[in-house]
């Protein structure tokens, strides 16, 4: 008897030893690590959804502002919250498996106006599927109009400021030198353009009249940029169209990086332009 109770004593502890060491085998399994995977999946689904919103530049329409190769922010609350902020899409090589949004309001949601020199993510007007990055440069309102290269925003001349020409230095263009100025906008906000050509095709204009709720923007490389001047393609944007203010460059990489050559990805970074500032 004494035995066979030491016995029954005895196994208890190991039976729950067992079951123990079979609750930390359950807990140190698979599932935490899914759990963390889902939850930061879900946080970074919400600072996206209402936050900051990754941007990357496929066009030099911005430089030497932005650079074909950078990757930013865009903080989505700079001017509230509008018709595309919550824009959904999912296109793999260019077929639209799904897409979310516009949503059907009118106007914003804690909504603010831009100001002048904003650089800003919109969506194109005649294209509401297709995003663009450009600088406000009129307000509503205001008359443009684009003399010999010179902004006149109401008649008076935005104020520019020869800089030393840039000079392509590869491609089928090396060697040819690019003016640089400048260009002081009347709130003081200030940042540099380049003129590639001394007459080019926009570089005389009508007046443009900004009409309410909408805003002129343009391009900070003025002679290879579709803008606000061209009213068929561009035009006024409207305020609904606004996505968000560019805020920082997180990225940026040049041409000659490629993800299946390693030794590319430290020569290929741009690491002096990472955390440039670009928001108001």
């Amino acid at each position: 008897m004494t035995n066979s109770q030491d016995n029954r004593t005895t196994a208890a502890p190991k039976a729950q030893n067992a079951g123990n060491a079979h609750k930390r085998k359950e807990e140190g399994g698979l599932w935490p690590t899914i759990r963390l995977v889902i939850e930061a999946l879900l946080i970074a689904f919400v600072i996206r959804t209402f936050f900051f919103q990754p941007y990357n530049i496929p066009s030099s329409s911005m430089v030497p502002t932005l650079l074909v190769g950078d990757y930013l922010f865009v903080g989505k609350l700079s001017y509230g919250y509008g018709p595309h902020s919550f824009n959904f899409r999912v296109a793999p090589f260019g077929y639209e498996l799904f897409s979310f949004g516009p949503l059907p309001i009118k106007g914003r949601i804690f909504g603010s106006q831009p100001e002048r020199g904003d650089v800003v993510v919109f969506k194109l007007p005649t294209n509401p599927k297709i995003d663009y990055i450009k600088r406000v440069i009129g307000l509503p309102g205001d008359h443009i109009q684009v003399i010999r290269g010179v902004v006149h925003i109401n008649g008076n001349p935005v104020k520019r400021q020869r800089l030393e020409d840039a000079v392509i230095s590869k491609g089928p263009h090396a060697g040819m030198r690019i003016a640089r100025y400048r260009e002081t906008l009347p709130n003081g906000r200030s940042y540099i353009v380049r003129e590639m050509l001394p007459n080019g095709p926009a570089d005389n204009t009508d007046v443009y009249v900004v009409p309410p709720g909408h805003y002129f923007v343009m391009g900070d490389n003025r002679d290879n940029s579709t803008d606000s001047r061209f009213l068929d393609e561009v035009g006024y944007v409207p305020w609904e169209n606004l996505m968000g203010e560019a805020k920082i460059i997180f990225f940026s990489h040049n041409e000659n990086i490629s993800p299946f050559l390693p030794w590319t990805w430290i020569t290929g970074v741009r690491w002096w332009r990472i955390g440039t500032w670009l928001g108001s």
